[in-house]
């Protein structure tokens, strides 16, 4: 019988780190004139009751892989997001300092969300030219990608031919994207909460290996 040559199934590289990136559950709705609660400047809202079911569906989806470690940000809605899952593996999450949310300046607190809605021309101009620091006070995209690199590279040497659940934000997840692939910043805006993406790092290399899905989301 001749030899068969099968289509391969994709395994990271030896000396890779699986990074699998989930968004948060949706966060309370801001309303004009309340701030949301603030921590170190950033909007820090808790999970909508919306986003405690998306939370519950991401433990259930995930509660069969197996995870070396897990991480969240300093910000509520991640650790609130990764409570069940945590709760079915036994496990508790280490916070990243580099991988919260961007800094929304002067809108942040839930402001960002009112001017979005209104057009503001700041965040017109924003979304143009990729650059959250359109936004007054807000960081800029360079240094927001700069240090989101720095976390997932730091997690990824700590954490070599290993899996590990991150629980992160959407900018979060669009600048990982963005900085894996070449894209431009806002390419990959938009993830979905309470969605899944993946990327695997090996060495300087990174690879992205699934983005937004929400297979586990479907009758929420």
């Amino acid at each position: 019988m001749a030899k068969e040559y099968r289509q391969p199934v994709y395994q990271p590289p030896k000396g890779s780190a699986d990074l699998v990136l989930i968004r948060h559950g949706e966060s309370m709705p801001a309303k004009p004139g309340e701030s949301f609660p603030m921590k170190d400047g950033h909007g820090d809202p808790a999970l909508h009751p919306q986003g405690e079911r998306q939370a519950v569906a991401v433990g259930d989806r995930l509660k069969s892989t197996h995870f070396a470690a897990a991480y969240v940000t300093k910000l509520i809605r991640t650790h609130q997001t990764a409570a069940p899952l945590l709760a079915h593996l036994g496990m508790s999450a280490t916070i990243d300092p580099d991988l919260h949310e961007v800094h929304l300046g002067d809108w942040d607190g839930g402001l960002y969300r009112i001017k979005s809605a209104q057009g503001d021309p700041a965040f017109e101009r924003m979304r143009a030219n990729g650059e959250w620091g359109e936004i007054p006070g807000a960081e800029t995209t360079a240094v927001f990608h700069g240090r989101v690199e720095k976390g997932l590279r730091r997690i990824a040497a700590a954490h070599v031919d290993e899996r590990v659940a991150v629980f992160v934000h959407g900018g979060v997840i669009a600048a990982a994207m963005a900085i894996a692939t070449g894209c431009g910043p806002f390419a990959f805006g938009g993830a979905a909460n309470g969605s899944i993406s993946r990327i695997v790092i090996t060495g300087h290399q990174m690879a992205v290996r699934g983005f937004n899905d929400i297979g586990h989301l479907e009758g929420l």
